[in-house]
């Protein structure tokens, strides 16, 4: 393994580390994103883009699509699509479960997750907390930073049937022990965020992993993490985004976009499935006076999420001829049942892309006695039709809270999407794409 992919993995590792919550992935990735020169546009101002501009605008600050308008461009956006939220717990309203010398904390399942990886192992609580401030309602994000809560599984001594396979009951047993039987999160969530009880109003909290990511293996091939999808692909289109390359020789419209909520199926105001990016697209046309249905003609779409690599203990559950392995290359992912949005004709477009940047490809399909997952890229293209593709990088124990993942791959999807951000298409007729 490179130097480089040694440091591109570490500082992924940090941007995973900050980015416990969509909530705070939005967050860092706007910090990134004003430290690189981006204005932040806010839904209910008046926008008035100019060429050479660099903007992003946020929805519930859970969802983020950041753009630039080059100072020469052709009539065509240049899109990638990620998501900013994981499986975990979320935390009930009415938070306390307390009970005989106990307090325990009533949390709910979001997204599929495997359960018992979240047992046994140092958990704690962030996301955002909404508050009565100086007479008005505002959000703020928290990150409790100590080990708080933990799952505990039951002793083998009292549970014989541990090792031939147990139904976890969300509702019985994951519930998080937090404490004795006086104590109260919200006195600890109050007096981590220095403020009165009174001052909260609601909250949208969740567990998370307190694990630290790490490199791994006899060459440091690997590495594992929480929330490895998709912050992984979130990280590495932003920095194709924002590399010179990019900046420097776009010619068509460049648009990064990270969504909420894919995990639970994007219908949401700020998912894949909303009009997040129609609007902004449409907002975009506007100031620059362009026929939004005609740009889109000319416009592509990565869509990006995660891929299954071929387990080593498991080789079976792969389909034999279309399995992808770690550090080997970004995955194009295909489904007949367009669970995937990919195509002959887009997986071409993207390969031809990976090609010019030197990035090797692969492609992945389900057993055909398996479904699979779906992802963002069909769901968007309900409200926002174009040419798009499903891709991810290729890793192992999707939705466990602690999953791994290749070392190579990162720069990867760097350097191709550094490509695809420099490039632009143009399209007269259905079925014909010309890369300019």
């Amino acid at each position: 393994m490179t130097d480089t992919n040694i440091n591109t993995t570490k500082n992924l590792l940090d941007f995973i580390e900050k980015s416990p919550t969509a909530f705070h992935a939005v967050e860092t990735i706007g910090s990134m994103l004003d430290e690189s020169g981006y204005s932040h546009l806010g839904e209910g101002q008046n926008w008035a883009l100019v060429s050479g501009g660099k903007y992003y605008v946020t929805r519930n600050q859970s969802s983020l699509i950041a753009f630039r308008i080059p100072e020469h461009y052709v009539p065509g956006f240049l899109i990638t699509a990620s998501h900013s939220d994981s499986p975990t717990f979320k935390l009930k309203t009415n938070v306390n479960n307390n009970g005989s010398k106990y307090t325990r904390l009533n949390a709910e399942p979001y997204g599929g997750m495997i359960y018992s990886t979240w047992m046994d192992r140092p958990l704690s609580v962030a996301g955002r907390v909404i508050l009565s401030e100086n007479g008005s309602i505002v959000c703020r994000n928290v990150k409790i930073d100590r080990d708080l809560v933990l799952i505990p599984s039951v002793a083998i001594h009292q549970m014989r049937t541990q090792n031939s396979g147990v139904a976890l009951n969300p509702a019985v047993d994951l519930v998080p022990l937090f404490g004795g039987k006086d104590a109260s999160f919200t006195d600890v969530l109050a007096a981590e965020m220095q403020l009165e009880k009174e001052q909260i109003l609601g909250m949208d909290l969740y567990l998370y992993n307190r694990t630290h990511g790490s490199v791994w293996g006899a060459d440091d091939a690997f590495f594992s993490a929480p929330r490895i999808d998709n912050l992984q692909c979130a990280y590495g289109t932003l920095l194709g985004f924002m590399t010179p390359e990019a900046a420097e020789n776009a010619v068509g419209i460049p648009v990064y976009s990270v969504f909420d909520n894919e995990e639970t199926g994007s219908a949401t105001k700020q998912g894949a499935g909303s009009v997040f990016l129609a609007d902004t697209l449409e907002r975009i046309c506007g100031c620059l006076g362009l026929c939004m249905k005609q740009a889109l003609a000319s416009s592509f779409m990565i869509s990006a999420d995660n891929a299954h690599a071929v387990h080593p203990n498991h080789g079976e559950l792969s389909d034999n001829a279309n399995a992808p392995y770690m550090n080997e290359g970004i995955v194009i992912k295909h489904n007949a049942a367009q669970k995937y949005t990919t195509d002959a004709f887009s997986a071409a477009v993207f390969t031809e892309i990976c090609r010019q940047a030197d990035v090797p490809v692969q492609f992945f399909h389900n057993r055909s006695d398996m479904p699979g997952g779906s992802t963002l890229g069909s769901i968007s293209n309900t409200n926002v039709p174009l040419y798009t593709v499903d891709i991810g990088l290729p890793q192992l124990a999707m939705h466990s809270s602690y999953e791994t993942a290749g070392c190579a791959d990162t720069d990867t999807l760097i350097r191709a999407c550094a490509k695809f951000y420099a490039c632009a298409f143009a399209s007269e007729n259905d079925g014909m794409l010309k890369m300019l």
